[in-house]
């Protein structure tokens, strides 16, 4: 595979349609700066999917569009198409039998980017999955831009990962691993919502079983709950009455003692006032005593402070003056030997004058016997340097003329070669003729070509009436289950309705239930169930019927008359009798009410002698014509008798029995529709899945279909394109090779004439190097004399400069040394007179201190005399004012316990007044709450036993209680639920199995994909470190590089690379110079390609910073790694050039505006042959 060619259109500065073919595996591009070069680089990576405009040199995506010029106006769009030969099948999947790929991409002024992947549009990721593995891409190792060589060095450690994973193929294993996270979230997603729905479905199911088991219990428990509630509330009141009596006395016996202790209390305050003004008369005696004791106690101080300051004077003059005598007996000793050593230094100077006189005079003499044998020496030196330099270049041309002695072997060696290749290669397979297996294949070609179309026009419809029918399986699944809810609606509805029904029927009357399983009417039908009433007339028959409607039809009256003693509690209505015929009317007016009702159990007498009026004007109208017995009744339920009206406007259980009843019947009327109604629907949503199923299969069937036909297809136009190639290609070749070979016989002939050259010149370089071999002999041994003379003359000035310099420091030390001492001994003389005046000063403060010590021991005597006698005055007036401080604390210690009796019996007299009052309070609240519940207070006292406790009572109440509240809200449509929600269940609970077991997969997959990936980067990374210690030293001529490891996963471990070259030891790559990175970064661009080596290389001036030697190993292996890889080179280097086989130059002849002008190296040469 390789890039066949470039065309660009508004791209930049190529701003007319150009094309840049690339021939060879070696071409290059040239041209001065500024001339649009790069923008072919930026070309490629723009179409091979970058998005950073960054990236490209620019700052928007539409800075790539060709922004006019002083001569042109900008254009619209750009448009960039690559073109690339597949004949290898390099690139695979579908496209590995097209032999030509061409990508196109194409961008406008409204920022509008499409790709196109031989000719059909497509994605930017189907070009990125195109390459992936492939090491060719926008960011690949394959492209290297101006200053990237540098930063490829330099790149951190994850940005150098990413060259190894795409040498290694692993991009692709990343993307699918990324793909597989984002479904494995989703599943996961998808787990939780379903796991949510599932402990939600799970709660209805456990709540609806307990709702079916919960009602039959329910209404024996709120009876037993209504009775022990009254029982309790009696109970409570009995006591809290005993407690309000307790309460009343109590407070009584309180108020007479709180009288008895405000008494004590006031007898307590009259004595504490009269002490209390004994206790002040007291405390001014003792504050004046006090008073003086305190002034004579700092007088006392101030003397002793006086006494101790004069003696403590003394003390430290004295020692002054000890200290002051003892310093000028020292300075004295002191000043006779710096005497002695004035004397003994002098004495020193005047010997070692002479010495060092004689001393500097031998040293001059030394120095200029020195230079004069320097000055030979370097005569000397001058002739030696000038025979080592025509030896150099003695040697220099014998090198050069044996590398080039060992060049031209080299290429003559390759021309042979290349001269037998090419006429083996005339030989062999130039001669093949392939036309008629090309015309064969264009029929196979043009017949698939009909069926590829053909099954892609039956997929399209297929995928038509697929989204049809998904679209409608969709709308009745939506359908089915709005109808399921409906149906769960009017299913609540209906049993809510049925449970108020029955109950209004008596079919929860408590303890009258168990009478009616004895006599067998449990489940007998009611009046009110089994009539029916003409419209209008409902509230009329309920008012006159009542309870009656609760009554239970028999066929005989007497067979239950001899039980009825044994109901208890409740109410039971029984008639007797069958449906009679509707009466007539009454006095031609008005009817009978009985006639607006039908049922089929008999009404007995509750309708006897009952009329029907339309309007209260038409029953006030016929009431004076009523019989006894007789009454007429309204539509609106007025009831009037001859002497009585009445009218029931009261909620009660029988209010709307017949209404009820029928809406009830339409309730189940409405839900059998809704239900038949289901039942058609489910039938079309399994028909619509059934119809997706058979047109997705089908689908399958055609994509499978239109793969294989267009892997077919693809196979013949790639084996007719590679035919059809091989027949073109072999006709240009068999000229190319003609060429070639007569242009390869005269490069031999001139090859021969240079060697012959070269070895002259080798030989005659060889003579040369003899005879100024035998001269630098000769002027070894005078030059080595010389050598040896200058030497003896160095050491010797060296050790006459070492003695004078000796003695001339000696001199130094003893002038110091005078100096000081006879500094000191001025000091000393100034510091003898110093102190003398010191100890003259020290001797008159001793005498003045010591006057005044007799007086002040006199005053503090007579101070200390007086303390003693107030003192004793201060402690008689203490003990008179504790006494009177003692009895008042008695005193108020009395008053407290007083008022803490008087408040402790106002606080405890409080506290009972209030608890009366609370108990009060809950007495009337208890009656009025067991008024409230329908029971007589004296009849259950009298009931309760004599030792009723209320704990028993409220622990009975409270399991009633905890009995019903266990029993939760009653549901009577919770089987029918409860069925219906566990189906459901069951479907989630497959959907989550299938969901887990996904999930598992997705999981291996992504183990499975680590696996790889781990596997490959390390033989990857081993691979591509062996292949660049073997190249580095072959680029730099030695040194070592290597690659290393930043951490231990090896899944995102980064990437540090190491070089130093030959001689140097650098702690960091960043240490290197801008060349020796360069050539680092090139030792490890073709490292990584020796092991997956892209099909295209672009190399834009990598070689700027490299010298001459360099750049020929740079351009020896390009040249040797171009026989598995294309290289397009951008270069300003004449080295460079002389490598390619193809040479692009651009050029700005109109400002703004690139043009391509290509050369073929070797038709030029073939040309200037001629």
């Amino acid at each position: 595979m390789r890039l066949k060619q470039i065309k660009l259109a508004g791209f930049k500065s190529f701003v007319d349609p150009t094309t840049v073919s690339f021939p060879g595996n070696r071409c290059a591009v040239v041209g001065p700066n500024g001339c649009g070069k790069s923008n072919i680089i930026d070309a490629v990576r723009w179409v091979m999917g970058e998005s950073s405009a960054r990236q490209l040199r620019g700052e928007s995506p539409t800075d790539v569009i060709f922004n006019g010029s002083s001569t042109r106006k900008p254009t619209a769009q750009a448009t960039i198409e690559l073109v690339f030969d597949n004949s290898d099948g390099r690139i695979g999947n579908e496209y590995a039998n097209f032999a030509e790929i061409a990508i196109r991409r194409q961008v406008t002024r409204d920022a509008q980017s499409n790709y196109y992947l031989n000719g059909t549009k497509c994605r930017r990721r189907d070009i990125m999955d195109l390459f992936l593995g492939t090491g060719f891409g926008p960011r690949s190792y394959s492209i290297i831009e101006q200053g990237m060589i540098g930063q490829l060095v330099e790149a951190k450690p994850e940005d150098l990962r990413m060259y190894l994973e795409e040498a290694a193929g692993i991009s692709k294993y990343k993307e699918r691993r990324r793909e597989t996270e984002t479904r494995i979230r989703h599943t996961r997603e998808n787990l939780d919502r379903l796991d949510d729905i599932r402990d939600e479905l799970e709660r209805q199911l456990n709540h609806l079983k307990r709702q079916s088991r919960a009602a039959e219990r329910y209404r024996g428990l709120m009876d037993e709950q209504r009775l022990a509630t009254a029982e309790l509330y009696t109970v409570q009141l009995i006591d809290q009455q005993r407690l309000l009596d307790d309460r009343e006395k109590a407070i009584r016996d309180f108020e007479v003692e709180l009288e008895r202790a405000v008494a004590g209390q006031r007898a307590v305050d009259t004595e504490i006032e009269t002490q209390r003004a004994e206790y002040a008369e007291q405390g001014n005696i003792f504050n004046g005593i006090q008073g003086r004791f305190y002034q004579l106690g700092a007088d006392i101080a101030r003397v002793e402070e006086a006494i101790a300051y004069n003696e403590q004077r003394v003390k430290q003059l004295e020692l002054d003056l000890d200290a002051v005598s003892q310093r000028g007996a020292e300075t004295e000793r002191q000043l006779a030997m710096d005497a002695t050593e004035i004397k003994t230094l002098s004495a020193s100077l005047a010997t070692l004058d002479p010495r060092l006189e004689a001393a500097r005079a031998t040293e001059q003499a030394s120095a200029g016997a020195l230079d004069l044998l320097e000055g030979q020496l370097r005569q000397s030196q001058a002739a030696w340097d000038d025979l080592a330099e025509r030896r150099g270049a003695n040697q220099r041309e014998a090198d050069v003329q044996g590398s080039r002695l060992e060049h031209v072997e080299q290429v003559l060696q390759r021309l042979r070669a290349r001269l037998s290749q090419l006429d083996d290669e005339y030989e062999g397979s130039l001669g093949a003729d392939v036309s008629g297996d090309i015309r064969e294949l264009a029929g196979e070609i043009e017949a698939a070509d009909g069926a590829l179309r053909e099954a892609e026009t039956d997929v399209e419809r297929c995928l038509n009436a697929l989204a049809a029918a998904r679209d409608t399986q969709g709308e009745r699944e939506h359908a089915l289950e709005e109808g399921r809810l409906a149906v769960q609606n009017l299913r609540h509805e209906l049993a809510s309705l049925h449970a108020v029904q029955q109950a209004a029927l008596g079919r929860d009357a408590g303890s009258s239930d168990d009478w009616l399983h004895l006599s067998g009417l449990a489940d007998a039908p009611r009046i009110g169930e089994a009539m029916t009433v003409q419209p209008g007339w409902e509230r009329a028959v309920e008012t006159v019927l009542g309870d009656r409607l609760q009554a239970i039809g028999v066929a005989r009256l007497d067979e239950f008359l001899e039980t009825l003693p044994d109901l208890d509690h409740g109410v039971v209505t029984l008639v007797e009798g069958e449906a009679a015929d509707a009466p007539e009317e009454a006095d031609g007016e008005l009817a009978a009410l009985a006639g607006y009702v039908s049922t089929s159990l008999g009404l007995g007498s509750f309708l006897q002698g009952i009329y029907a009026a339309e309007s209260l004007a038409a029953a006030r109208g016929h009431r004076n014509r009523l019989g006894p017995g007789e009454s007429v009744i309204t539509r609106d339920g007025i009831w009037l008798g001859r002497d009585w009206a009445r009218v029931d406007r009261a909620e009660a259980s029988a209010d709307g029995i017949i209404q009820r009843g029928h809406e009830l019947e339409l309730l189940r009327a409405r839900v059998e529709a809704v239900e038949s109604q289901q039942a058609e629907v489910q039938q079309s949503v399994r028909a619509a899945r059934d119809r997706v199923e058979a047109l997705d299969q089908e689908r399958t069937d055609l994509h499978g279909r239109i793969a294989q036909l267009g892997q077919a297809l693809g196979q013949l136009r790639a084996d007719h394109g590679v035919h059809q190639v091989r027949m073109e290609e072999a006709g240009a070749r068999r000229d190319r090779v003609d060429r070639e070979r007569a242009e390869i016989s005269t490069q031999i002939d001139q090859e021969s004439e240079r060697l012959k050259e070269a070895r002259e010149r080798l030989v005659t370089a060889e003579l040369q190097r003899e005879r100024l071999t035998e001269e630098r002999d000769a002027m070894t041994g005078r030059r080595e004399q010389d050598v040896s003379a200058v030497a003896a003359a160095r050491v010797q000035t060296r050790e006459d400069r070492d003695l004078f310099h000796a003695l001339d420091a000696e001199r130094q030390t003893i002038d110091s040394r005078l100096m000081a001492t006879k500094t000191a001994r001025e000091r000393l003389e100034r510091q003898q007179l110093e102190l003398g005046e010191r100890r003259s000063k020290l001797s008159e403060g001793i005498g003045e201190s010591r006057t005044p010590l007799p007086e002040l021991k006199q005053n503090l005597e007579s101070r200390l005399a007086e303390r003693l006698a107030v003192e004793q005055q201060l402690g008689d007036a203490r003990r008179n004012l504790e006494t009177a401080e003692h009895q008042v604390r008695e005193l108020e210690g009395t008053r407290g316990e007083h008022e803490g009796i008087v408040s402790g019996i106002r606080d405890r007299l409080e506290v009972i007044r209030v608890e009366r009052e609370g108990v009060a309070v809950r007495v009337e609240t208890l009656a009025e709450q067991l008024r409230g519940t329908g029971f007589e207070y004296a009849a259950l006292k009298a009931e309760l036993p004599e030792d009723a406790h209320e704990q028993s009572f409220a622990e009975r109440l409270e399991k009633l209680s905890n009995r019903i509240h266990r029993l939760g809200p009653i549901n009577l449509a919770a089987i029918d639920e409860y069925q219906s929600q566990s189906e459901r269940k069951k479907y989630l609970d497959e959907q989550h199995g299938d969901l887990s077991e996904a999930l598992d997969t997705l999981q291996n997959a992504i183990r499975r994909i680590d696996r790889e990936t781990r596997s490959r980067f390390k033989e990857t990374f081993d691979e591509v470190n062996a292949h660049l210690g073997q190249l580095f030293p072959k680029v730099f001529g030695g040194g070592t590089a290597y690659l290393e490891l930043t951490g231990e996963d090896l899944l995102d471990t980064g990437v540090s690379l190491m070089a130093r070259p030959p001689g140097k030891r650098n702690s960091s790559i960043h240490l290197l110079s801008g060349g020796e990175k360069a050539l680092t970064a090139v030792a490890l661009i073709f490292a990584i390609f020796q092991l997956n080596p892209s099909p295209v290389c672009l190399l834009d001036e990598v070689d700027a910073s490299l010298d001459d030697s360099n750049v020929v190993r740079f351009a020896d292996l390009i040249h040797d790694m171009s026989e598995d890889v294309q290289f397009i080179v951008i270069t300003h280097n004449k080295l460079t050039m002389e490598m390619a086989d193809h040479l692009m130059g651009v050029t700005m002849v109109e400002a703004g505006v690139s043009r391509l002008v290509s050369v073929d190296v070797e038709e030029a040469a073939a040309m200037a042959a001629v």
